[in-house]
């Protein structure tokens, strides 16, 4: 009798279990079929303006800097409905080749009547803008690319929606993002992998991927990203674009409602001292420094009073004073690839002869950066609270070896730190992984932690001060990897991850593109120890001629505009050059 029980309660449990996927199945599959439908919704919908306005002249619209567009729609001599039918019919082209998008804003429809009737027509007046998925908007989900956030659509817009809003701009579009958001590639369970518009062989970059392959492919002229560990950086690197992380309290306004599920992604993303940013993404400086100053508005110091009333400084975005700027193009953590490494170099010269004044600046222990104070944050409790969002053991691909190593026994995990700790010249083993290890074993040491990146972040800023240095010119993470390599190599992320840890506003400008020369000398390439990793590295970034080449450019805290302005120099000699 106690065998026939056991046997009946072994058989329950297989065919709850069989349900509860057949249910998550379900889920995702009314997921991909509502995204599609709002496809064709749109794609018709282009075709009836098509026929009403058969003469658009579409490739000059789409070739439009920013600024240039904007100055036409606010005189009139091009009107909203073109330019967001014109951009809506792009964005279909794009998603097509590189599914980047996760939905429509079919609302964008009643935004254009709505700004019409605005009294003044504001900065981004009749821009299309595309949100990155977990950016809240009315009616719509925030699904963090995770199935228990599949149910629950948002209430209100984000304040940064509303902002966006009242400055004329009309969200058009959500993208897609990496089951989490905690990779820099950019695929998931429910919609799939978003890919590289300049090549389908690499990823877009992660997790702002599906903006990066949007404005990159041209389906989009401005759109809004988050950054953490270089979700903004890193997409604006892999696809050519320019990308600015500011000071994360410099803009708020995500929207995640405290009951709604996807605020226990949030709370990861916002509850620790190395917080998310979100930050523009666009095709050039202007475009970014634009959008700062649409968002550094009134509106926005009034919806959400937790944002300092600091408006954009004009003057100092404008200013031509020569620079005292400090560079690397190594961070004694992780070498990059050399066609990298000559950016800095390349820009250094340039800058240089330009007039400005350039100190060599070497960033202070990055490694422990990286291994105790960033991916200890993460991981803290042993990586538990972001496992529990991955419901049903739903994982994606790219994310199975962070999850898998984070599923590992406690007394496993211990046993391996218990074994590396006196291995302190291979502190490159815990940068590739075992990292995940570090966790704070007590309230106590959590609070240690905190207090061990203001006494980091003070000593850094020290350093600053010593050299009396305005800015940073430093290397970006790049070229484009090939889609997969991301997931096996999380910790690869030192140049970005930094100024998060930090704080600090970062930016990222293309500068040049990977030559058959960088392809030969990438052969040459051993990295730290000519190992797996550093080899998996070399192949993540070959095969990639002729993508895009990109800097960062750093400022401190608060220095927004002064970061804008150094970016708009590179960007200034780079085209020049």
């Amino acid at each position: 009798a106690a065998l026939a029980l056991l046997g009946g309660s072994v058989a329950a449990l297989v065919v709850w279990k069989w349900l509860g996927k057949k249910m998550i199945q379900k889920k995702m599959e009314e997921a991909r079929r509502t995204r599609d439908e709002g496809m064709k919704k749109m794609a018709k919908a282009v075709q009836e303006f098509r026929k009403q306005v058969p003469s658009v002249q579409t490739d000059a619209i789409l070739s439009l800097p920013l600024l240039e567009l904007t100055g036409r729609l606010q005189e009139g001599s091009l009107s909203p409905r073109t330019v967001l039918y014109t951009y809506l019919e792009k964005a279909l082209e794009v998603t097509q080749q590189t599914n980047c998008l996760r939905h429509f804003i079919p609302e964008c429809e009643e935004q254009l009547q709505e700004i019409q009737q605005h009294k003044e027509k504001g900065l981004l007046y009749g821009i299309p803008v595309s949100i990155k998925d977990h950016i809240g908007h009315k009616g719509h989900l925030a699904t963090c690319g995770l199935v228990q956030c599949l149910g629950t659509l948002m209430e209100e817009d984000s304040v940064l929606v509303k902002v966006l809003k009242r400055q004329g701009a009309i969200p058009f579009a959500m993208t897609n993002v990496p089951q989490s958001l905690f990779s820099y590639d950019c695929s998931n369970p429910i919609f799939g992998q978003t890919l590289n518009p300049l090549n389908p062989q690499k990823s877009p970059g992660g997790s702002s991927g599906g903006e990066g392959a949007l404005i990159a492919g041209g389906g989009s002229i401005l759109g809004i990203g988050s950054d953490m560990g270089g979700s903004i950086r890193l997409p604006s690197s892999f696809c050519g674009l320019c990308g600015l992380k500011p000071t994360a309290e410099r803009l708020r306004g995500v929207g995640w409602g405290l009951a709604h599920p996807s605020a226990q992604c949030g709370c990861l993303l916002l509850s620790h001292p190395v917080p998310c940013a979100l930050g523009p993404m666009a095709r050039d400086v202007d475009s970014l420094a634009l959008c700062m100053k649409a968002l550094l508005c009134q509106e926005m110091f009034q919806l959400d009073p937790t944002v300092p009333p600091i408006p954009f400084n004009e003057q100092v975005y404008s200013s031509s004073t020569p620079l005292r700027v400090g560079y690397y193009d190594t961070d004694g953590c992780l070498p990059l690839p050399p066609c990298m490494r000559r950016a800095v170099q390349e820009t250094r010269h340039a800058l240089q002869a330009a007039g400005h004044q350039l100190v060599l600046f070497s960033p202070p222990r990055v490694p422990y950066v990286m291994t105790e104070l960033f991916m200890k944050t993460f991981f803290a409790d042993g990586g538990r609270a972001w496992l529990d969002v991955f419901t049903g053991n739903i994982v994606d691909p790219s994310m199975k070896p962070q999850v898998n190593f984070c599923n590992l026994p406690r007394l496993v995990k211990k046993l391996l730190a218990l074994l590396l700790k006196p291995l302190q010249f291979l502190l490159l083993l815990k940068l590739k992984g075992v990292a995940m290890i570090s966790t704070c074993r007590s309230v106590k040491e959590m609070w240690n932690h905190h207090h061990q990146i203001q006494v980091y972040r003070s000593q850094f800023i020290t350093q600053w001060k010593e050299l009396q240095l305005d800015v940073v010119l430093c290397p970006i993470l790049g070229p484009a990897f090939t889609t997969g390599y991301p997931g096996k190599l999380l910790t690869a992320i030192p140049s970005t991850m930094l100024y998060n840890v930090l704080n600090f506003p970062a930016g990222v400008v293309p500068v040049s593109t990977v030559t058959e020369a960088d392809e030969e000398e990438l052969k040459l390439y051993k990295g730290c120890c000519d190992d797996p990793w550093d080899r998996a590295l070399k192949q993540a970034v070959s095969g990639a001629v002729g993508m895009p080449v990109a800097v960062q450019c750093v400022a401190l805290p608060w220095q927004e505009e002064l970061c804008l302005r150094f970016m708009k120099e590179v960007e200034t000699l780079s085209r020049d050059q």
